[in-house]
């Protein structure tokens, strides 16, 4: 523990590793098997259970739990991990489990990342970078969610899903197939509401690439044509556009279909 600031009244298990500039608040609990990177700061109430590693510089706000065992009937105690990148914010009372070991062992929160309060990751989510969870927002199991992805406040997503790069939910959307990339979903059912304008300009996307990812939607939606026809027009398109590319990948990938 060289170089952290432990509260008195924090119970830190000697098995713990904690970097230089750490902050743990009072009254939160480490457990063994935990490794803490520089800078990051554990507000008060904090429970870290391991085998679970943390980046450098996140900050995590009271009442958070992180690392607990998975909420899943097989489990029996397997050591699965958590593993927490860089630069994440997780606040008030955000719940992330370990993984389990149907699911490779692993649950993973990459860099860069907000969660708003009250949010649920389960077991083995893969999470990319820089994306936004709002109020609320709980994952089930093996979810996993692409890079920039915006989910709104109460989105809550059904097992197994996966939602691509860039996509958008609205308010209390309720998924239950996977999302392709650029997409911006909302309703019970998810319904697709066009692609994520805003936020691909927002990241630097040209004009000239927003027309390409349209056309796409386009396509996949509004063109009449069966699943598999669209995809094939897809494929074509993708040969030179980069990002239709990804969009033809992602739905071919798919186990549990699209939304459409």
């Amino acid at each position: 523990m060289s170089g952290a600031a432990v509260h008195p009244t924090a119970v830190v298990d000697p098995g713990a590793r904690l970097g230089k500039g750490v902050e743990v608040g009072a009254y939160a609990v480490i457990g063994p098997d935990v490794e803490i990177g520089d800078g990051t700061w554990l507000g008060p109430h904090v429970v870290v259970r391991g085998p679970t590693r943390i980046g450098r510089d996140n900050r995590v706000f009271q009442f958070c739990s992180l690392g607990d065992a998975p909420q899943h009937v097989a489990y029996r105690g397997e050591p699965t991990r958590l593993e927490i990148g860089d630069r994440n914010v997780i606040r008030e009372y955000c719940t992330i489990n370990r993984g389990t070991v149907e699911g490779g062992g692993l649950t993973r929160l990459g860099d860069d990342n907000f969660l708003m309060a009250y949010c649920h990751v389960a077991h083995d989510c893969r999470i990319g970078d820089r994306t936004v969870f709002a109020n609320a927002t709980s994952l089930a199991g093996h979810v996993h969610i692409g890079d920039w992805a915006f989910l709104g406040g109460f989105t809550l997503v059904h097992q197994y899903c996966r939602i691509g790069a860039h996509c958008m939910t609205g308010v209390n959307t309720k998924l239950y197939k996977d999302v392709p990339p650029f997409v911006t979903v909302a309703g019970e059912r998810g319904t697709p509401h066009g692609i994520n304008v805003r936020g691909l300009r927002r990241r630097g996307f040209t004009d000239e690439q927003i027309v390409a990812i349209k056309r796409a939607y386009k396509t996949l939606y509004h063109s009449g044509l069966r699943l598999q026809d669209a995809l094939a027009e897809l494929r074509r398109a993708g040969r030179t556009s980069p990002h239709v590319a990804l969009f033809a990948e992602f739905i071919e990938a798919s186990k549990r279909s699209i939304v459409r």
